[in-house]
């Protein structure tokens, strides 16, 4: 912090790059200081700036024109009454120094800081108002500010800049916090412009360019050439006046003003006539060509013609006006640069064009613009109540940062006073196609740096599962009869053949038989289905129109009705938009579309294993290309799940296996996952208990213990619910491509690699984590231990109760089965087909890397480490400790 008592300013004058650069160090302790303000002394001190500016507003307009001989004292009156009072009333409330928005909930802040010193390039044609706009920003940002003025502008800018500067300081501002180059040279700019911290630019392009150019950032402008274009059905009289309002004021100075008129050929007469009855001079044969060789000398703009009146510039040409001429208009085809009337003139003078349509109008305010104009302002008169398309036509084909409607261009674009939206500046940016930085009048957000305090936060989590929930032996008939009640009249029913050969669809026809709903079935379900089977069962859905769809079946069916559900209530998706991958379900790029408005799904499972009654997942495979679209949506989310174990009494031995270990893997997977929260843990572990206690007696029973196949049917439905929520991991990305090389049943695929990426994600130091704002650290294997302790597992401490814990889980695959490696199933390194194990392995890698469950998982895996597991799993090496 600089010390308040230290002498600052001891540098005099700054007629040289020496004393600019003692200046600046001087400035800087300046702004250290000012820097440690809060925003009661700031807006102390901006308030009395401002004040002081507008009482020297009629001195200052005076000494302008007076030093430069350009443009009207009365003008620049209300430009430096603009410049103060348009400023402060814009920003008084603004906050500028230290927490300028804050989200406590969301544990968020902004913080606002100066930038430093900021050298501001004051231009001849606005120089006392350009000053005090600047000067003002800069202390409204607690920012030092050095001003380089044109040279035929010194005077009266170092003048609007002392008025502003001492009554800054007489409020409490560090002393030197405002300086100024005494003797302006190139030399001088350039060197300030190097050395300052930002360079507000107000010029020519020359100047604007070199700002751009040094090194620093720059807030600069581009040139104007403002068209304004007439339309049929705009007020004749108020265009023409706030054309000719505009083009006097200042004597045309102000970059945004209009430079050409462009008129529709059935009003083009009455607006020429309104133009002379307002004083408008329109220029005749030769005086056209006498204008034109004044306005535009070697391709360039006659600076002697700048902010000089219309009678003055006819003189200059040799023609002979009206001393009370307002402006001279010359009335010209060529809208190319090769027409002296089309450049930017900054002066009572106006091209006049003849427009046969609105779009010719148009393309003529295009070219114009491209002649020197990109990114400036462009303006249009129109009834904009009854013109909205054109309003829009034309919005799209300027390429302007300001477009004003039915407004005097000069006060238009500089904002606040015929538009209280617009931000009042003297600095209009352009946008890059001005070669600008910024495409928005600059104003103080534009003078500050924010820093972001971004506190950790857990975003929303969430809960979902189908409305309803049925379950406990025999409940099927009770549950289904609640179509009835919701006056349900016709029903789908979708199975495999299997199913329906058995009777398993029977008991429901029979419900639905006895409440009066009508019903058909699709029955020709594939174990691994396809788009194409989905497609033959929507049309008949389609040719039925069922107010309800009822899956009955294992994973297959259940993932094929939801596909159906999804093609009959909307045709139009695409799968490969919905299969799109995600991070957060909630920030995917494509949205799912709304289903159930017209069938209500129902789905009753008969194996106890994927959970699918639950969950919003589905997979379908297209069998002319072979590319499986996995959708994942709680749009799929069932309406209505009816868990009776009737349904599933008589599994075999080797789906009642695999689909045991799934549910086991589901179970864990959610459990450990970085998205698993209190809600999703307790069904998890419950699961995890049912699995232990009851798949033995299920698979060595079966339908001869129904108590365990309940349990069990349970366990599926709960582990379905907690992934539902929490989502899986690698385990089942891997088993996912174990079953589509080489086609093991996925709950082997899973049982085989499960205690191996357990280990892998039990680690303390894992090369990766994964990402999600919840998940603070690794504590896979304190989940894991939980999920021991909680089927009965005890030892002295967790690494023991994990080994203990992964030895059960080994003594159970071998009880139902499950073999100990890859191998030991067949699955040869190589073959000459080329689908090998190891022939395929590099692909089964990258395509697990890639799948969707990947992401949920408490290590995000590298593709190598992937790579590790497989072979590990392959030949049963022996297990690893996967630290980093």
């Amino acid at each position: 912090m600089a010390n308040p008592d230290q002498v600052l300013d001891t540098v005099e004058t700054i007629d040289s790059v020496d004393a600019l650069k003692e200046a600046l160090d001087e400035m800087r302790v300046a702004e250290a200081e000012y820097a440690t303000f809060n925003q009661e002394q700031v807006d102390k001190i901006f308030f009395e700036a401002a004040m002081a500016a507008n009482k020297a507003r009629i001195p200052l307009a005076k000494q302008a024109v007076e030093e430069t001989g350009m443009g009207v004292v009365e003008d620049k009156v209300i430009k430096n009454h603009y410049a103060s009072e348009y400023i402060y009333n814009a920003y008084k409330d603004t906050k500028t120094c230290g927490v300028i928005e804050e989200d406590a909930a969301g544990g968020y802040k902004v913080v606002a800081e100066p930038i430093g010193v900021v050298a501001a390039v004051i231009p001849t044609t606005n120089p006392t108002s350009t000053a005090i706009f600047k000067c003002l920003l800069a202390l409204k940002t607690r920012n030092a500010i050095i001003i380089s003025p044109h040279p035929r502008a010194k005077e009266s800018t170092i003048a609007a800049a002392k008025v502003v500067r001492e009554a800054a300081e007489a409020a409490g501002a560090p002393k030197g916090l405002i300086r100024w180059i005494e003797q302006p040279s190139l030399e001088l700019t350039n060197e300030l412009m190097r050395d300052a911290d930002i360079i507000l630019a107000t010029g020519g392009p020359g100047m604007v360019k070199a700002a751009y150019s040094s090194g620093k950032p720059a807030l600069g402008v581009g040139a104007g050439n403002t068209p304004a274009i007439i339309d049929s059905s705009a007020d004749i009289k108020l265009a023409v006046m706030s054309i000719l309002h505009s083009k006097t004021f200042d004597n045309g100075m102000i970059c945004a003003s209009e430079q050409s008129v462009i008129v529709l050929d059935d009003i083009y007469k009455a607006v020429k006539d309104e133009f002379k009855r307002r004083g408008a001079y329109f220029l005749k044969g030769d005086e056209i060509d006498k204008v034109r060789k004044t306005i535009i000398i070697n391709g360039a703009l006659n600076a002697k013609i700048v902010g000089q009146s219309a009678h003055t510039i006819a003189e200059m040409a040799g023609v002979d006006v009206p001393k009370n001429t307002k402006v001279l208009i010359g009335e010209v085809d060529s809208v190319e640069l090769s027409e002296e009337f089309a450049h930017e003139k900054l002066s009572p003078v106006l091209a006049m064009y003849h427009a046969k349509d609105f779009d010719d109008a148009i393309a003529k305010a295009e070219q114009l613009i491209a002649d020197g104009g990109y990114g400036h302002t462009s303006s249009l008169y129109i009834d904009t109540m009854n013109e909205k398309e054109k309003m829009a036509k034309h919005a799209e084909a300027m390429k302007t940062c300001r477009i004003v409607i039915n407004t005097p261009s000069s006060q238009g674009g500089i904002g606040d006073l015929y538009n209280f939206r617009l931000k009042p500046s003297m600095t209009l940016g352009c946008g890059s196609w001005g070669g600008n930085s910024i495409s928005e009048n600059v104003g103080v957000k534009h003078l500050i740096n924010t820093k972001v305090v971004a506190e950790r936060q857990t975003n929303m989590l969430w809960y979902r599962t189908p409305d309803k929930i049925y379950f406990k032996r025999g409940c099927m008939p009770v549950a289904l009869a609640e179509l009835g009640t919701m006056g349900k009249k016709r029903a789908f029913i979708v199975t495999d053949q299997f199913l329906y050969k058995n009777g398993y669809s029977k008991a429901i026809e029979d419900k639905l038989d006895e409440m009066g709903i009508v019903h058909s079935c699709f029955w020709d379900v594939a174990p691994d289905p396809t788009l194409q089977c989905a497609e033959e069962g929507v049309k008949q859905i389609r040719s039925f129109e069922p107010d309800c769809i009822i899956a009955l079946g294992g994973g297959s069916a259940m993932d094929a009705a939801k596909i159906m559900w999804l093609m009959y209530e909307h045709p139009e998706a695409r799968f490969e938009d919905m299969a799109m991958d995600f991070m957060d379900i909630r920030k995917r790029i494509f949205t799912f579309p709304e289903m159930g408005s017209k069938a209500y799904f129902v789905a009753i499972p008969t194996s106890s294993g994927t959970g699918s009654e639950v969950t919003p997942f589905a997979i379908i495979t297209d069998a002319e290309t072979g590319i499986k679209w996995p959708l994942a949506d709680y749009q799929l989310l069932p309406s209505m799940a009816i868990v009776d174990v009737d349904n599933m009494m008589n599994q075999p031995k080797g789906l009642t296996s695999a689909s045991g270990i799934d549910v086991l893997t589901h179970a864990l997977e959610s459990l450990v996952s970085i998205m698993a929260s209190d809600y999703t843990k307790p069904a998890s572990l419950q699961a995890i208990k049912l699995v232990f206690d009851y798949l033995p007696a299920a698979y060595d029973k079966g339908a001869a213990d129904p108590v365990a196949r309940e349990h069990m049917a349970n366990a599926s439905c709960m582990a379905g619910i907690a992934f539902a929520n929490a989502f899986l991991g690698v385990n089942h990305s891997m088993a996912h491509k174990l079953g589509a090389f080489h086609h093991l049943p996925h709950g082997v695929a899973n049982a085989v690699i499960l205690t191996r990426v357990m280990r892998y994600n039990a680690v303390d130091r894992p090369v990766k984590m994964g990402t999600f704002p919840q998940y603070a650290y690794p504590e896979a294997k304190e989940r894991y231990c939980e999920a021991a302790r909680y089927v009965g597992i005890t030892g002295k401490n967790d690494d023991e109760v994990f080994e203990k814990f992964l030895a059960a889980i080994d003594e159970l695959n071998e009880h139902v089965g499950i073999k100990k490696t890859i191998a030991d199933y067949g699955i040869p390194e190589h073959n000459d087909e080329g689908t090998g194990f190891l022939d395929t392995l590099d692909e089964m890698v990258e395509q697990a890397f890639n799948d969707q469950c990947t992401g949920a998982n408490p290590r995000y895996p590298l593709m190598s480490e992937i790579k590790e597991l497989y072979l590990d799993a392959y030949y049963g090496r022996e297990p690893q400790s996967y630290e980093d």
